[in-house]
């Protein structure tokens, strides 16, 4: 299992931590999201030999928001 933060901007509130924890999880590979409103760092643990960084920041940027 590997972590990995991603820096997301464009979340301002509840429904959108909720956005992105969804997308997220519903990853096959992925085993924990949390997601700081305050400093927009999603928190991601995941099995990279299922699930690569840039299909998380697409799953993030199909819900409307900017991965940097």
């Amino acid at each position: 299992m590997q972590t990995t933060t991603l820096d997301v901007t464009g979340m301002t509130c509840g429904h959108c931590k909720m956005s992105v924890e969804g997308a997220l999880e519903q990853l096959e590979g992925v085993s924990k999201v949390e997601v700081n409103l305050n400093t927009g760092e999603v928190e991601v643990t995941y099995d990279e030999s299922k699930v690569s960084l840039d299909k998380m920041k697409e799953a993030v940027e199909d819900q409307g928001y900017d991965v940097a």
